[in-house]
């Protein structure tokens, strides 16, 4: 990594509330180092969220005929994970720029028709000037989740989530701009393991 990028800026670690994503949160932020914060301040380990935890996320298509019990846990799920998407999923807030219209006021004074000065001009671009690094945010939990947020959040068919596959222990990576444009950079990658331990379900490998 660079000297200018630097190490990931990360805001926070979310994990879903079953045992195994916990697990996994915990080997993450452990091996974050204890030079690693945010702005100053020490990185969030976020609070368990039973709104990540697997579950059958919405029907697929396409799809044969499906047992009475599946139709009713996926009606059941799909309201809590999508409840989650748009907890965890959604478009930064402009910023505040109240205190720049205040010190614009104050220095102005009863002027009429004044231009702007050198020093509030730096004050509104200070204000508004962007970080050099991205803004990081973890979350850990599962396949079905992962697969209905990667639907969702490109604008995708929901239904088509179960045409995807995302190994166990694999990464994925969206790209959210301020301008509410999404990108998904990865999905499913496991680069970083080797052929022995990539898994899905109970497949080992690729063959299968």
């Amino acid at each position: 990594v660079n000297e200018e990028f630097g190490p990931c800026r990360v805001k926070v670690v979310r994990v879903s509330d079953l045992a195994r994503a916990k697990e996994t949160a915990d080997i993450i932020y452990d091996n974050m180092g204890v030079d690693n914060d945010f702005d100053g301040e020490a990185i969030e380990k976020g609070e368990p969220d039973p709104l990540l935890n697997e579950g059958r996320p919405c029907h697929h298509i396409p799809g044969g005929r499906a047992r009475a019990s599946v139709v009713k846990r996926t009606d059941e799920h799909h309201p809590r994970i999508e409840q989650a998407f748009r907890k965890y999923f959604f478009r930064a807030d402009m910023p505040d720029l109240s205190s720049v219209d205040e010190e614009k006021s104050e220095s102005v004074g009863g002027q009429d028709n004044a231009s702007p000065s050198a020093t509030e001009e730096g004050a509104t671009e200070k204000k508004l000037k962007t970080h050099p690094q991205h803004e990081f945010e973890i979350i850990v939990c599962h396949a079905n989740v992962i697969r209905y947020f990667f639907c969702r959040a490109l604008q995708l068919p929901p239904e088509a989530w179960l045409r995807l596959c995302t190994f166990n222990c694999s990464l994925t990576y969206f790209t959210i701009r301020p301008t509410g444009t999404v990108s998904c950079r990865m999905l499913g990658d496991i680069g970083h393991l080797p052929h022995e331990l990539s898994t899905f379900s109970m497949h080992t490998g690729f063959n299968w």
